[in-house]
C-alpha cells in the first residue's frame, strides 16, 4: 500500500490536471508514480516530464536510455521503476535476456551496451571522481563527450522517481518482472 496519498487524475485541478491529461493522452493512463508526484507537487512532475522529453531529443537511443534507467533502478532497489523500465525497455527493443541481465547486474553480450552498463553502474555505486580509465573505456566503446553528459541526465531523471517510489512504496501498475 502506498504511503503517500494520490488523487484520481480525473479529480485533479490546475497544473496537475493539465499534466495528467497529457500523460493520459500519451500513454493511456497516469501511472501511480506520476499520480503521486503530481498530487503533491505538479511542478516536480512538470520538471521530470521535461527531463524525459529532453532525453528523447538526445543522441542516446531509446534502448540506451531505458538501459540506463533500468540499471539505475535495479541498483537502487526501486521495484516500481524496475517494472516500468523493463516494460519500456522491451518496447524500445531490448531482448528479454538483455533486460534480465541489466536487472541482475550482468552483461548483455553487446560490447557497446555493456560498456554503457559498466559506466553507469560505476557512476551510481561509487563516490568521488570517476576513474579516468572508466571514462576512457566508455568513450572507446563509442560514446561521445556529449553522450557522457546525456548519460548523467538520464541518471538524474531516474534517480528522482526511484527516490519517490522508495519513500512511497508505490503500488506497481506495470506487468510483473519475470
Amino acid at each position: 500500500m502506498s504511503r503517500l496519498s494520490a488523487i484520481h487524475p480525473a479529480q485533479a485541478e490546475g497544473l496537475a490536471a493539465t499534466l495528467f491529461a497529457g500523460i493520459t493522452k500519451a500513454v493511456g493512463k497516469v501511472p501511480n508514480a506520476y499520480a503521486t508526484v503530481g498530487t503533491h507537487s505538479p511542478e516536480s512532475l512538470a520538471a521530470i516530464l521535461a527531463l524525459d522529453q529532453a532525453l528523447g531529443k538526445t543522441s542516446l537511443s531509446r534502448s540506451e536510455v531505458e538501459t540506463i534507467k533500468l540499471a539505475v533502478s535495479a541498483h537502487a532497489g526501486c521495484d516500481y521503476c524496475v517494472a516500468a523500465h523493463s516494460l519500456m525497455g522491451k518496447m524500445a527493443g531490448l531482448a528479454p535476456d538483455a533486460l534480465r541481465q541489466i536487472r541482475t547486474g550482468g552483461d548483455t553480450g553487446q560490447d557497446k551496451l555493456d560498456a554503457l552498463l559498466h559506466y553507469v553502474r560505476t557512476l551510481v555505486s561509487t563516490q568521488g571522481t570517476v576513474p579516468a580509465a572508466d571514462v576512457q573505456a566508455v568513450q572507446a566503446a563509442g560514446y561521445s563527450e556529449r553522450q557522457l553528459i546525456e548519460i548523467a541526465l538520464a541518471i538524474a531523471a531516474i534517480t528522482f522517481t526511484n527516490l519517490v517510489n522508495r519513500v512511497n512504496d508505490t503500488v506497481i501498475d506495470f506487468p510483473a518482472v519475470q
